[in-house]
């Protein structure tokens, strides 16, 4: 069996994102040998609850591939537990989850260059890895890959009532753009999605299954870690339970961890690594006092408003048991249809108001009235448009119960918990409504159901989410980078080993110091991909000379103190591209805008 009798030179805890994109690229050297433990399941072949794209709500609360996670009590929401979905399967949460492509803007990444240490984190250093990682089939530039393992399709968005939302948002005087992922994420588009040839491309699928049978790298499933093996303040390998039952022990050269947010913090206590007086209460001897582990916990919050549709042009009928024969066929044969599609093919980001310099609120539309878990309204059609803010500042917890591995942890997001983050809660639901009521509905709309005519003050809209709120399952930032001297930094950016301790790293969301403006699977693949050269040693990528869009004068955007900012903001001409397409002017407090461009936005010359 793999890992008895061996030793490893890495061992990768966590089959997920982060850890196939990992065990891809360590394991190229066929002189380094990895092992690969994941707790969930194999991604077998012929599954249609991970594969077929439509089918992402099965998956999402089935015992078989989610580990169910609930936060405590929200107090600011009425004391709600909100669940949270986690891939139980090889592949993570990129078996499961929605297949939405999203970098983020730049400014994310500069804003994680600002904090001491992080200089090699900005966006000129991390937009090389995005686009090593993919495969942009819409088109490569300066700004998107062509030759990396994730193929990414972009949403055709035909439906009729993709168009209308399209059209709606201009009338509402927003821009369009060409790429949310590219020079511009400002506006709204068709968005690109983890969908190949009408099946989800996990990063088990576009990274570990391309390898699986290297000599040099093992995968074992249903491995469940259970600690982590040391001599003094060095890890030298992992305790593990296979299937249940077998207790195996497997040394290491160095561990990394990679089982996300949730996970790789919770290891971390349990092996004594976190807040010393925390440690203590439950019983865990501390070995390195980092009271960061666990702590900076973030997410993104969403809820859906929801109309209904007077003409019959939702996929809302598809979803009938009497169809889902004719679908499933549909797919196993020809990998097309209905089943084909993730349906979120559309959507775009937006500023909320004047004092915000790059987009904090998105929008996902999907033409059908759904919740994650398949339950529907009672109108026959429908659609939807998902919305929260981005940049939330309240702050949550992970903290382990006990010494179990098995307890799950008490996690807390103190979700509405500032005054900032509830009104940018309310300007994101007048932002939407005023998006959904214009024009382009009026041949379709038969009404708002969610929330509803009833709500409309500042305090009915913030019940209502407090109420109806799920999060969109992008829990990050539990043992964020930083340099040594922040005492609330967990882990080294320039080598990815926690502070204080030989032999162990971790790569996945948890090491985010602040959450992207986006859904965060490509940040994470991002970071899988840069952490592979750290730790392998390999000359970083050389840093990328592209600017990015901002709003107000049309001009191009580059790193601080690049002598190019000025000379754009003094020059009489700005790129012709940014002539034929005015940058919009600044974002309304209830979100309606004053300018109405009309024209696609290109790159600069």
């Amino acid at each position: 069996m793999p890992g008895e009798n061996r030793r490893y030179d890495y061992v990768i805890v966590g089959g997920g994102s982060a850890g196939s994109a990992l065990a891809n690229r360590l394991s190229a050297d066929p002189g380094t040998r990895v092992l690969v433990l994941e707790a969930g399941r194999s991604d077998v072949k012929l599954d249609p609850f991970i594969h077929m794209p439509a089918a992402l709500p099965y998956p999402i609360g089935s015992r078989l591939y989610d580990w169910k996670y609930e936060s405590e009590p929200e107090p600011h929401m009425h004391g709600r537990r909100v669940y949270h979905a986690r891939g139980k399967v090889l592949g993570g949460s990129s078996s499961i989850n929605g297949m939405i492509f999203q970098r983020g803007n730049p400014m994310d990444y500069q804003r994680w260059a600002a904090d001491a240490g992080m200089e090699q984190w900005d966006y000129a250093h991390c937009l090389p890895y995005f686009k090593r990682m993919e495969t942009c089939l819409a088109g490569v530039d300066a700004w998107r890959g062509g030759s990396g393992p994730l193929v990414l399709e972009r949403g055709p968005a035909t439906n009729p009532l993709f168009g209308a939302f399209l059209e709606a948002t201009q009338q509402a005087g927003y821009p369009r753009t060409d790429d949310v992922n590219g020079y511009r994420q400002e506006g709204f588009a068709p968005f690109d999605r983890n969908v190949h040839r009408g099946r989800r491309l996990s990063a088990s699928r576009a990274y570990l299954h391309p390898v699986r049978h290297r000599r040099n790298l093992d995968i074992e499933t249903l491995a469940h870690v259970t600690g982590l093996r040391r001599q003094g303040n060095r890890v030298t390998g992992v305790d593990y339970v296979r299937a249940g039952r077998l207790h195996r022990s497997v040394a290491a050269g160095e561990v990394v961890l990679c089982g996300g947010a949730f996970n790789s913090p919770q290891l971390l206590q349990l092996a004594g690594i976190g807040d010393a007086e925390q440690l203590r209460s439950v019983g865990i001897d501390p070995l390195v006092h980092l009271p960061g582990v666990g702590a900076n916990l973030q997410d993104h919050l969403e809820v859906y408003i929801q109309h209904e549709a007077t003409q019959p042009v939702s996929i809302g009928p598809w979803l009938k048991h009497r169809h889902k024969p004719r679908i499933g066929a549909e797919w196993l044969f020809r990998r097309a249809g209905v089943g084909a599609s993730n349906h979120f093919e559309a959507g775009g980001f937006i500023r909320s108001n004047d004092d915000v310099e790059y987009p904090n609120l998105m929008f996902h539309f999907l033409p059908i009235a759904i919740r994650y878990d398949g339950s529907r309204p009672a109108a026959e059609h429908g659609y939807q448009v998902h919305i929260g803010p981005m940049y939330s500042d309240v702050r949550g917890s992970l903290k382990v119960r006990s010494t179990d591995p098995f307890e799950k942890p008490e996690i807390r997001f103190n979700y509405l918990s500032t005054e900032n983050d509830r009104r940018e809660w309310v300007e994101m639901v007048r932002a939407a409504r005023n998006i959904l009521e214009q024009p382009a509905f009026a041949a379709f709309s038969g009404g708002e159901l969610s929330p509803g005519p009833g709500v409309q003050t500042d305090e009915e809209i913030l019940d209502w989410v407090a109420r109806d709120a799920e999060t969109a399952l992008h829990p990050s930032c539990t043992a964020k980078m930083g340099s040594s001297a922040d005492e609330t930094a967990v882990v080294d950016p320039a080598t990815m080993r926690v502070h204080g301790v030989e032999g162990l790293r971790v790569v996945d969301a948890s090491v985010f110091p602040y959450v992207p403006n986006g859904n965060i699977y490509a940040p994470v693949m991002m970071v899988a991909e840069k952490a592979a050269d750290l730790i392998a040693g390999n000359t970083p990528l050389p840093p990328a000379d592209v600017p990015w869009y901002r709003h107000g004068s049309g001009a191009p955007l580059y790193p601080p103190g690049d002598p190019r900012n000025e000379a754009w903001d003094t020059a009489t001409e700005v790129p012709s591209a940014a002539r034929a397409n005015p940058a919009p002017g600044p974002a309304m407090r209830q979100g309606a805008r004053t300018d109405v461009p009309t024209d696609r936005t290109g790159h600069p010359a």
